[in-house]
């Protein structure tokens, strides 16, 4: 099955930023410029994904559709869009979970220097993510702060285990070398915008700052 990706080689140092992206919006134009100038990368990568299997699935759309948005709004050349682990169409990989994904890049690209991209509100809850020990291990990982998560997100059951792992945030440049598992917390500028919000004022529902 040949998968189609966006273009790599040998010793690139890629994020990998997935979810749903139902909508992509600037804040995680955001996040990605922040990763790129903050962790020394050469890309980062929107993964758009067939869906949370921790969130109701039931109206999200297409991940075609989906990437297509999230191309418009991504709008820099170092961010590449790609839907290769949705469906089982030409092409894609037809994953649903984010630990299926990254061991087939990284044994298909041992080469390339992946970094997991997650938010703060994502490490609150990664313990719950099917294998987040076994992603800990596979690749270092970077954690962007936002908005009301900081606290909570550091006393995460995740942010424990891996305390002993977490690097000093004067040592972002290098994580995308370090052997995993490796961490870093990075603060700096954050973006209240948040696709559940943007869905709710396009429901015409009250459309709150996210948290």
């Amino acid at each position: 099955m040949i998968v189609r990706l966006p273009p790599l080689a040998p010793g690139l140092r890629v994020g990998l930023y997935g979810g749903s992206f139902n909508p992509a919006h600037a804040g995680h134009r955001h996040v990605s410029r922040l990763a790129l100038r903050r962790l020394a990368l050469d890309r980062v990568w929107w993964l758009v994904s067939p869906g949370n299997p921790l969130k109701d699935r039931r109206h999200l759309p297409e991940a075609a559709a989906r990437a297509e948005g999230a191309r418009a709004v991504a709008s820099d050349p170092k961010i590449a869009v790609t839907d290769f682990e949705a469906g089982l169409g030409e092409g894609r990989l037809g994953v649903r979970y984010t630990v299926d994904t990254l061991r087939w890049l990284t044994e298909r690209q041992p080469e390339v220097r992946f970094v997991w991209i997650m938010g703060a509100d994502s490490l609150a809850t990664f313990h719950r993510w099917k294998g987040f020990r076994e992603i800990a291990a596979m690749m270092p990982f970077a954690v962007i702060d936002r908005p009301g998560y900081t606290l909570k997100a550091m006393a995460s059951p995740a942010a424990r285990l891996l305390a002993a792992s977490r690097l000093d945030e004067t040592d972002a440049p290098t994580l995308a070398g370090r052997s995993p598992p490796a961490w870093v917390f990075l603060h700096g500028p954050r973006n209240s915008l948040s696709s559940t919000a943007l869905r709710a004022a396009g429901s015409g529902q009250s459309a709150r700052p996210a948290r």
